[in-house]
């Protein structure tokens, strides 16, 4: 049966959503093809139709999280007018993104992968990190634009750093003390966790 135009294109969508979620979750080589369009409610024969190959889908994939990540950022930013940047920083190192990785920011959560793929996917990963970076140093606290930028740097790769090791340590304790230091050193006077639930 031939599908419309329009429901090819919401199958793309579908796709890709779905890629970037499971992506995030299991990393590039932990996510089949046939994996991936079973989770999208489609058949594995339609892939070619609508990607050229994998790594293609893992670009688009990449720039979709990018996308969201964003957004989501920038709305929490103007929410949040008088302080931004500690609001950011606390969803950023929240437990709760810390454990969810399909629904957080791809550079945590596939960063030690991307140094290793093709171009296209390293220049979309770019094109994050320097999102984030503008929008941190334009909410930093007080700053000149230069020092800004310099600080946005720093913070961009703490809040990144923390949520990569906070993964990855099995020690659950030691977990919690690298998302309280990386808090606590970006913005000293923030207590981020005392009314947080474990």
């Amino acid at each position: 049966m031939k599908v419309s135009r329009e429901q090819a294109a919401r199958n793309r969508e579908r796709i890709v959503e779905v890629a970037a979620k499971l992506f995030r979750e299991h990393g590039f080589d932990g996510v089949g093809v046939a994996d991936l369009m079973h989770e999208a409610g489609l058949t594995h024969g339609g892939f070619y139709g609508h990607f050229e190959s994998k790594e293609e889908l893992m670009a688009e994939a990449c720039a979709q999280a990018r996308s969201e990540a964003v957004s989501r950022w920038q709305g929490l930013a103007q929410r949040v007018a008088h302080k931004p940047f500690a609001a950011l920083t606390r969803l950023y190192l929240s437990r709760a993104h810390r454990d969810h990785p399909g629904r957080g920011c791809m550079l945590a959560a596939l960063g030690p992968e991307v140094a290793r793929q093709p171009l296209p996917i390293r220049s979309v990963f770019t094109e994050a990190v320097s999102a984030m970076v503008d929008l941190l140093g334009r909410i930093m606290p007080g700053r000149s634009k230069a020092a800004a930028r310099k600080k946005a740097l720093t913070a961009c790769a703490t809040l990144v750093g923390a949520i990569v090791l906070a993964r990855a340590v099995s020690d659950a304790a030691l977990s919690e003390e690298i998302l309280q230091a990386a808090a606590t050193s970006l913005s000293p006077h923030e207590d981020f966790f005392k009314d947080s639930a474990h």
